[in-house]
């Protein structure tokens, strides 16, 4: 067994924010600082900026991203997507799962701690308000404990008051995400009663961000985020992540006067790097579920290499298989394998949204009729017709019979069917067919859709008739 592993092996029996009775233990870490929180700030601005931008941003008028779960209405980088588009749709979400694999494969929980809305607020907002009002870790502890008094009072109300603020914010940027701008604007401008559907679910929204931040936290990631429980799956020996050097860090020995036994490794055992994790985890334990990648341990062991003139990277981006024989391999068959896999489906995906129709039309049969006979000797046939625009403009389409002689649509008023942008369309029509033309009792007919006289789709259905008429 490797020496890194030979310390403290019980850990693997609990997790870091519980206790042995099953108490939650409150993790205080230590406020971060360091080369690669900075790039972390950099990220998280860029991010964030996008996230509360995209509402408000367009193409050829359009939102950038809309998820009205609500009307079964999505709209993805300005285009529209409808239930009848669910193919297209779980295809995108298995093409999207099958990178974050070769992501997780190839980079680890990276995602967790530089990108994941959860970790940018909670870590890069949330807690950065939380050192402002209360300090630092040991500053927090002492504040907590200490009694009521006006000091204790002011900041607390001040801090959850500002929590609130930005929990509020967050519904409102979310819910903007699922039923529109416009609509969110409409909802905070009138009062609560016009639109009591979408005032209960701004408060639901804040309830839940505000509830998650101030409270959960960190539970979150380590017990119910699933990514967390895939990537622990998913995660091998030659992945990247934040490891700790046990070949140059054991066996590990305090520093006493500035110096070190002469065979002692360069881990001085300052236990920094657990201070400063925001799950409580020893990362010197080795790669663990809780850790998201968020590099704060780094920063803090590189600060103390420093100090005690040791090289940095004590604690560092790598690999087991890196750190075990100095070879790095990123590129494994494990990685080419999801890589040919996912440019298979992203090519497959392209093919189908390049030819992906603008209308959608459904053509069926009135459920429970069969043939009419109308008083100028032709049998008719009753069907529902579905339109759905999924293009931004207004359309104006017409229906023809293409294969029968003598068929045609009946529609009461004009034959041409007016079908608003974004929007659908549900009618009714006959098809009408002299009784000396029918020749059996079930034909099929190949309805033509057109647009400025040019067809664009063709729709196959059955017209019914009486028993074979002998001509």
């Amino acid at each position: 067994m490797d020496n890194h592993y030979e310390f403290e092996e019980e850990y693997r029996d609990t997790i870091a924010t519980v206790d042995e009775s099953g108490k939650r233990i409150w993790i205080y870490p230590k406020k971060p600082k360091g080369r690669f929180h900075n790039y972390r700030i950099l990220v998280t601005v860029v991010l964030l900026g996008l996230l509360f931008s995209g509402p408000f941003m367009t193409i050829d008028g359009r939102p950038l991203l809309l998820l009205n779960i609500f009307e079964r209405k999505f709209i993805i980088l300005g285009q529209a997507f409808w239930p009848q588009d669910f193919f297209l749709l779980a295809l995108l979400a298995v093409t999207f799962f099958v990178f974050i694999i070769l992501f997780t494969v190839a980079f680890g929980r990276v995602w967790c701690g530089w990108a994941c809305p959860q970790t940018l607020f909670m870590e890069m907002v949330f807690r950065k308000i939380e050192y402002w009002i209360e300090g630092d870790a040991n500053q927090q502890r002492k504040l907590n404990a200490s009694p009521w008094n006006s000091k204790k009072i002011w900041k607390k109300s001040l801090k959850h008051i500002i929590f609130l603020s930005i929990a509020i914010l967050i519904a409102h940027t979310v819910m903007a995400y699922l039923v529109g701008i416009d609509d969110v604007l409409n909802i905070i401008s009138q009062p609560p009663a016009t639109h009591m559907s979408g005032f209960i679910g701004l408060l639901v929204f804040t309830g839940i961000f505000y509830w998650v931040f101030a409270y959960f936290r960190e539970q979150a990631c380590t017990a119910v985020c699933p990514y967390g429980r895939l990537q622990s799956v998913l995660i091998v020996k030659d992945t990247i992540a934040v490891m700790y050097d046990w070949l140059r860090g054991e066996p590990r020995s305090k520093l006493k006067k500035s110096k070190q036994a002469s065979d002692a490794g360069d881990c001085i055992d300052c236990k920094l790097c657990v201070h400063a994790c925001p799950t409580g985890i020893d990362i010197r334990n080795g790669t663990q579920l809780e850790c998201v990648n968020c590099t704060a341990c780094m920063d803090a062991c590189d600060e103390v290499m420093l100090k005690i003139n040791k090289p940095e990277g004590l604690i560092r981006l790598s690999s087991h298989t890196a750190i075990e024989t100095g070879q790095k391999k990123l590129f494994t068959p494990r990685v080419a394998g999801y890589s040919i896999v996912l440019i298979a489906m992203l090519t497959f995906l392209s093919f189908m949204l390049v030819s992906r129709s603008d209308v959608e039309i459904t053509v069926l049969k009135v459920p429970g009729t069969l043939y009419q006979k109308t008083d100028d000797g032709q049998i008719s046939n009753l069907y529902n017709i579905q339109f759905i625009n999924k293009t931004f403009e207004e359309m104006e389409l017409e229906l023809k019979v293409l294969n029968l002689e003598g068929a045609h649509i009946d529609r009461v008023g004009t034959q041409k069917i007016i079908i608003p942008a974004n929007d659908k369309y549900e009618g009714v029509f006959f098809i009408k067919m002299p009784t000396s033309n029918i020749s059996q009792t079930k034909s099929s007919v190949d309805i033509g859709v057109f647009k400025n006289g040019e067809m664009i789709e063709e729709i196959d259905t059955k017209f019914l008739g009486p028993v074979k008429i002998k001509k």
